[in-house]
């Protein structure tokens, strides 16, 4: 095949590409600008084949060209091989094989989002936050999220070296990890706390979360209870939908949720509650949260805050206030393509900054307000973070080391706390 064969059929499978998925609507000059660059891949990719050290096959190729143009775009946009888009699916089934941690690159490095409850990473004490430095041999500097998956993942029974930075214990740890079959279970430990207050842990929004939550909520309410403290410490997130409708269980109808917007007008929507006489409406409510909490959790979080539903208490969450859309392709492999932000009800995107609890709580304790500072501790952390890498890679450094202490959970006991607050003060107001 010639250049220019090559060209005109990689041309026709784009527009092809691009039409399926429905953003076909360019302009003459965009179409140009199109075929113009077009050409020049064409060009350097019959180049490769040709002159390259090794022959490649032109899949090898055009996945590498796929993987690199998504991963150019934002972190949490991807490529998937038909094997990874296998993976993916069976993950929002709630059942697949690793670890059991979820991460992204936030700050340019890969970070633990949230490790699933009971998986070989929470019993190993992988904690969100966490700054992944190094697999097994591999530096992670400028690893790309897939690659990153891919080291992490191997058959179960398989064990697999970490190293991380724990920025607030200036502690660097080596963990090593034996892979299992992942089994998730979307709620945790559901009960009733003291004085009628229930409580329930949602780990991810998945397919059956919200049946599964409102189940545990009616029994909850058979056993008693008349408020919640609902955790979402450690949930990543998972499917748009699934949050929605979490949030509409204690939304009067016709507040709003989330709203998107996207580059296409079929991106910019507004979900609003349609919850005329649910029975957990007029529960009083907290909601713990922190830098595990992303996605769906903040979607969750931040609707019940900015309509006076919930008090929020913990520590700022992640911040990951994107949509990202699975779109298959024809030989099984997908993108997974950031297609929109959304947006609380007060109209805040909080991609990148996260949300800041009402009732701020470390796990060690309340945390005092700071003003003065932040840049200097920005530039403390990223020194930190320099000085790993450079000792990683056999330069002379040096790390503080802290050791940490068990405590009980104070954020729990202060979001109970704030429960009582709420009873006490309905109280007064129907007197």
């Amino acid at each position: 095949m010639n250049k220019k064969t090559f060209m005109l059929g990689f041309v026709g499978v784009l527009l092809l590409g691009l039409s399926s998925v429905g953003i076909s609507q360019v302009t003459s000059q965009n179409k140009k600008d199109l075929y113009s660059q077009v050409e020049i891949f064409s060009y350097a990719l019959s180049t490769i084949q040709s002159e390259y050290v090794d022959e490649k096959t032109p899949q090898d190729l055009i996945y590498g060209a796929l993987k690199g143009m998504l991963s150019s775009l934002d972190p949490h946009s991807e490529f998937m091989d038909p094997d990874e888009y296998k993976d993916l699916k069976t993950e929002t089934e709630g059942k697949f094989g690793g670890l059991g941690v979820e991460i992204a690159i936030k700050d340019n490095l890969l970070t633990v989002i949230a490790p699933v409850e009971d998986s070989p990473a929470w019993r190993a004490g992988i904690k969100a936050g966490d700054r992944i430095v190094k697999i097994d041999h591999d530096i992670t500097r400028d690893m790309d999220l897939d690659d990153a998956v891919k080291k992490l993942r191997g058959d179960p029974g398989t064990k697999v070296s970490i190293t991380v930075l724990r920025e607030k214990e200036d502690l660097v740890k080596d963990f090593i990890v034996t892979r299992e079959i992942i089994h998730v279970d979307d709620i945790k430990d559901p009960h009733i706390i003291e004085d009628h207050i229930g409580y329930v842990r949602l780990t991810e929004f998945r397919e059956n979360s919200y049946e599964e939550l409102h189940q545990a909520m009616e029994k909850l309410k058979a056993q008693g209870a008349d408020s919640l403290v609902l955790d979402l410490r450690n949930n990543p997130g998972g499917l748009l939908e699934v949050a929605i409708k979490i949030a509409e269980d204690f939304l009067p109808a016709g507040k709003t949720i989330v709203s998107t917007k996207g580059r296409q007008s079929s991106q910019d929507t507004i979900a609003k509650s349609e919850n005329a006489h649910g029975e957990f409406l007029d529960w009083p409510m907290a909601v713990m949260i922190n830098e595990g909490s992303a996605s769906g959790s903040e979607i969750v979080a931040g609707a019940l805050r900015d309509n006076k539903r919930a008090v929020l208490v913990g520590v700022k969450s992640f911040g990951k206030g994107s949509v990202q859309s699975v779109i298959p392709l024809p030989d099984g492999s997908a993108l997974r393509l950031t297609t929109a932000r959304y947006f609380t009800p007060s109209g805040v995107c909080i991609n990148g900054i996260g949300i800041t609890p009402d009732v701020v709580v470390d796990e060690n304790g309340p945390l005092e307000d700071n003003d003065n500072g932040g840049d200097a501790k920005t530039q403390e952390n990223n020194d930190d973070v320099d000085a790993v890498f450079s000792n990683l890679e056999g330069k002379e450094h040096t790390v503080k080391n802290k050791s940490s202490i068990d405590k009980k959970d104070i954020q729990l006991q202060s979001a109970v706390n704030v429960i009582k607050g709420i009873k006490i003060y309905r109280k007064f107001q129907q007197q």
